[in-house]
């Protein structure tokens, strides 16, 4: 089935004058003005795309804080066991001192169980006397550490004679479990040895620490001093609340309304730009020749979940009972990050109906009709199959459309373009998350989303408006109204390994 749009929508604004043949009603464009009446005029302006704005999506989901520096900074816990992937690197690795064991089994650390970039092997935490799992297509073992050796780690199995060699990478999962040691035994690099130094050390707690850089964003709205004067034929109202006859109110509030967008926007869209971008410091920054990473541009929501969150390409629609298992899937992810319990989810339309549609498969009775009293629905009502929230395992979802994933105007009209690589929906964790600031030198609880804008006792930039020229306010000879608005800001994704982004 093919859907063909209008040709004349009136979807595009004026950007600052409006007396232009653009936004000029000629009542008598085809009759020519010797016509002898004037046609019927309907006063209220038709509101045909509904509500316009996206705005709301944050103050849903987050919170919002005042920060001070050019930088905010924040540190986010490591995982507390100690897991790792790596290979069976040898079966018969060598003979340990103070062991009767001659041929003793090499596991080689590879990465961390996120595989996180920078991790280096020989840094892991496993010692000597720990026991270990190690499993791989081989099975799973239990093992003791005789030797470390670096990323090179000496086992003994305790449920078999010895290990099958398995190189591949990144293909075994190590995990520590524990620790075995004999009467008297201390802290020695291996058991029976002379060495009585410990090696062992102390195992110190790892953290991730992350930033983000706020942007400037401006905008001003101009009306000259005669424009202010005039009186439309139509009367207008916007998003804000206002109305009236006089077209720059219409305006004004349509810039500012936009203005509000674009921030909301900027906090899901934004991106940093790389050393290697074409979006240099001295672009932003008049006079700075360097092009250091993070100059310019801040991470939105979208750029944080694409690096430090999960992905899934699932839910598609294709049918329930595929849909179902690739859920399922999300939420086995969801148990391996940090298993919020509860979510909210922001889809498209697509996305939306096709999880109405999974959840309508799991009612028993609706394979030969539809059946009534479940999902609020009776033979005397409209049937409801609309889901805005349920329980999946130990989780709880509440889905919402989004609209800026709608709109023809905004993501809408990019996903419809972007292919396999549109948004489709955003699953964020609700609740708070407990972080060290490094600011204040002490640990938090805050939402995990949250927007930091900048703000003094002098200046406050969350959202600033003021008003030049000789029109409302006299500080200038401009004969005009110039309306202004800026704001500073920036958006910090705390735990974004707890946020899922559908592609």
């Amino acid at each position: 089935m093919a859907i063909t749009n209008g040709a004349s929508l009136n979807s595009t604004p004026a950007s600052q004058k409006q007396t232009l043949a653009t936004n000029y009603i000629d009542f008598n464009q085809d009759m020519g003005w010797a016509q002898q009446y004037l046609p019927d005029l309907m006063e209220q302006e038709a509101e045909v795309f509904g509500p316009r704005t996206i705005s709301g999506f944050l103050s849903q989901v987050g919170a919002e804080e005042a920060m001070q520096a050019d930088q905010v900074v924040w540190s986010e816990q490591g995982r507390l066991h100690l897991s790792y992937k790596g290979n069976v690197s040898s079966a018969t690795g060598g003979a340990d001192p103070g062991t009767s064991v001659s041929n003793i089994a090499q596991v080689t650390i590879e990465s961390d169980i996120d595989e996180t970039s920078g991790f280096t092997a020989a840094s892991h935490g496993v010692r000597v006397n720990d026991t270990i799992i190690v499993a791989n297509a081989n099975g799973v073992f239990k093992c003791l550490v005789s030797v470390v050796a670096g990323a090179v780690l000496d086992v003994l199995p305790y449920g078999t004679s010895a290990l099958a060699a398995l190189t591949t990478s990144k293909a075994t999962t190590i995990l520590v479990y524990g620790s075995e040691y004999g009467k008297g035994q201390s802290y020695v690099a291996a058991a029976g040895t002379t060495n009585t130094t410990d090696v062992r050390g102390a195992n110190e707690p790892t953290f991730k620490t992350f930033s983000n850089k706020p942007v400037i964003m401006k905008d001003y709205y101009e009306v000259s001093g005669s424009d202010t004067a005039r009186v439309g034929w139509v009367e207008v109202a916007s998003e804000e609340g206002q109305s009236g006859y006089l077209w720059y109110l219409k305006a004004e509030a349509d810039t500012r309304a936009r203005f509000n967008d674009y921030v909301e926007m900027a906090m899901l869209e934004g991106e940093l730009a790389l050393a290697a971008s074409e979006v240099q410091g001295s672009t932003i920054l008049p006079g700075s020749t360097t092009n250091a990473t993070n100059d310019a541009g801040t991470e939105g929501l979208f750029a944080a979940i694409e690096s430090r969150g999960n992905l899934t390409s699932g839910v598609t629609g294709v049918n329930a009972a595929t849909d179902l298992a690739e859920f399922d899937a999300i939420l086995a992810e969801f148990d391996k990050q940090g298993a919020i319990e509860e979510n909210m989810m922001f889809v498209n339309r697509a996305t939306s109906l096709a999880m109405d549609d999974m959840l309508a498969s799991m009612n028993s009775y609706g394979a030969g009709g539809t059946s009534y009293g479940v999902f609020d629905n009776s033979e005397d009502m409209a049937l409801n199959l609309g889901f805005s929230g349920f329980r999946r395992g130990s989780y709880d979802f509440y889905k919402s459309d989004f609209r800026y994933l709608n709109d023809l105007a905004t993501r809408g009209g990019i996903n419809a373009a972007g292919g396999s690589s549109a948004i489709r929906g955003v699953i964020v964790p609700a609740g708070t998350s407990t972080v060290y600031d490094q600011q204040l030198g002490k640990n938090l609880k805050r939402p995990f989303l949250h927007v930091r804008y900048r703000a003094s006792q002098t200046d406050d930039r969350k959202m600033k408006s003021w008003v030049t020229g000789s029109v409302g306010a006299a500080t200038s000879a401009l004969d005009a109204m110039q309306i202004h608005l800026l704001t500073e800001r920036c958006l910090v994704t705390q735990g974004a390994n707890n946020f899922m982004l559908m592609k």
